[in-house]
């Protein structure tokens, strides 16, 4: 080989390297200026949102960009996610769920459960549910979904009992068989509002969602007068569109939010036993 064939046969080999390094700069830098996926998710503020926010990173390191939107009630979420503008939410239990798109003929799908927050009754007069005297009046969430859920208080005191052949998560107040005490269940105001009615002295008894509770700085533990079992089976969970159930960004949701880090927050941070995790 001559001299000047083997300065050309360098400085094609040179060029050639030199383009393939342009051609690999060019992907990384396509790669680096990718936007990030978003997922946007609806939900309560405490403790849906403080959980969410702890999953944040987690996304972020699979390429996509958590947007926690925040509502403090029960009807704009899943109403949300029906229409489109949300991908999912967070804030609600199977028989809400299940009520809420029997009433509204919608097929929103749960596609993984989180976390349990044990309801719990509060009263500024009495001591305990055995306490409360003859004719008391007890309010209560407005939610059709919730009223086996505070009826099983009441049985469990010895308080009332259902109907035969009740199942106790379906149960309403006419399934009501015997009521010694004529114990009145109010079902008028809103589970939002149902703090304000506690703190305002109403009534004789309140029972409160812990995540309205939490929110308003009442510990379900420290000041309730009854507490829900931690083998209440109704665990909050992420709800979505049967279409979008499997796709990619949901599963990377919900694998975040059921990681050990998020487990982990959820027993540092509520020890008080008012949140506890569900998988």
């Amino acid at each position: 080989m001559t001299f000047n064939k083997l300065i050309k046969g360098f400085l094609l080999t040179a060029a050639t390297i030199s383009l393939a390094a342009c051609g690999n700069n060019a992907n990384d830098s396509d790669n680096a200026d990718k936007e990030p996926e978003v997922i946007k998710v609806v939900a309560s503020p405490a403790p849906h949102a403080e959980i969410l926010e702890q999953v944040k990173p987690i996304l972020e390191e699979e390429g996509y960009d958590l947007e926690i939107n925040i509502v403090n009630d029960y009807n704009t979420p899943n109403q949300l996610v029906v229409d489109g503008g949300a991908d999912a939410n967070f804030f609600q239990h199977t028989p809400y769920l299940d009520t809420w798109n029997e009433d509204h003929g919608t097929d929103l799908v749960g596609v993984g459960n989180v976390h349990i927050e044990p309801m719990a009754v509060y009263s500024q007069k009495y001591n305990s549910l055995e306490d409360l005297p003859e004719n008391a009046t007890v309010y209560a969430s407005t939610n059709p979904a919730e009223v086996g859920r505070f009826l099983g208080f009441f049985v469990n005191a010895g308080l009332i009992t259902l109907k035969e052949g009740t199942d106790p998560v379906k149960a309403q107040l006419e399934d009501i068989e015997d009521n010694p005490k004529n114990i009145t269940i109010e079902t008028s105001i809103a589970p939002e509002l149902l703090v304000q009615t506690y703190q305002a002295g109403e009534g004789d008894a309140v029972i409160i969602n812990s995540n309205f509770a939490i929110d308003a700085g009442l510990s379900p533990i420290e000041d309730s007068i009854a507490l829900e079992d931690q083998d209440s089976p109704y665990a909050n969970l992420i709800a979505v569109r049967p279409d979008e159930k499997d796709d990619p960004k949901i599963k990377a949701l919900i694998e975040a939010v059921q990681s050990e880090t998020v487990k982990k927050y959820i027993e540092d941070n509520y020890k008080d036993g008012s949140v506890i995790p569900a998988f």
